[in-house]
C-alpha cells in the first residue's frame, strides 16, 4: 500500500466508496500526480472552469487554521482575505500542519481532506462562485492523481455533515 494511502483515514477509494453510499453522483479523472495549478491546467480536464484551488493556511498566532476553495483562476489576496473575514493574519500552513490536520501532502489539497480532520478544528472557506457557476466543482479524492467532479452542494452537504464550519465567500 502506498505510503500516502497509508497516511489518509479516508484515501481515495473510500471517498469513493462514501459517495456512492451517499447515492452523489460524480465523475472521476485519473491524471499524472500535480502539484500545483500550473501543472493542473496543462492537464485535459472535462470541466476547465470547475476546478478547484484550495489554500490551507494559518493565523498568524498558529491558534486557527482555514482551507480556502477558490476557482481554480482567481488569486487570494490573503491580506485582504484576512480583513474581510475577520481573521488575524494569514500565511500558508506547514507540510506537518497539512499532514497532522488534514491527513494530506502537498498538492493533495482539497475539501474532502476535511473528512480527515476528526476534531473539525479547519474552518472551510467556500467560493460563492461555486453555488453561481454551473454547480459543478472538481477536487481531488484525498489524492492529486484524480480529479472528482460533484455537485458544490453535495460537497457542501458532505463537509456539513462531518462538522466542520462552513463560510460562503466572494473572492
Amino acid at each position: 500500500m502506498p505510503e500516502m494511502e497509508r497516511m489518509l483515514k479516508m484515501p481515495k477509494h473510500k471517498v469513493y466508496e462514501l459517495l456512492n453510499s451517499k447515492n452523489i453522483h460524480f465523475e472521476v479523472t485519473e491524471h499524472r500526480a500535480v502539484f500545483n495549478m500550473a501543472e493542473a491546467s496543462a492537464l485535459e480536464l472535462p470541466y476547465p472552469g470547475d476546478e478547484a484551488k484550495n489554500l490551507f493556511v494559518r493565523d498568524d498566532k498558529k491558534r486557527n487554521y482555514y482551507l480556502i476553495t477558490v476557482k481554480g483562476d482567481k488569486k487570494v489576496n490573503l491580506k485582504e482575505f484576512a480583513r474581510q473575514n475577520n481573521t488575524r493574519s494569514l500565511s500558508f500552513a506547514s507540510e506537518t500542519d497539512l499532514k497532522n490536520y488534514l491527513g494530506l501532502i502537498p498538492g493533495a489539497v482539497t475539501p474532502l481532506g476535511l473528512l480527515n480532520d476528526e476534531e473539525c478544528k479547519v474552518l472551510f472557506f467556500l467560493d460563492k462562485a461555486f453555488l453561481e457557476s454551473s454547480e459543478l466543482i472538481g477536487v481531488h479524492p484525498n489524492d492529486n492523481t484524480a480529479t472528482i467532479w460533484l455537485r458544490t452542494q453535495d460537497l457542501f452537504d458532505i463537509v456539513q455533515e462531518h462538522g466542520n464550519q462552513i463560510f460562503l465567500v466572494d473572492v
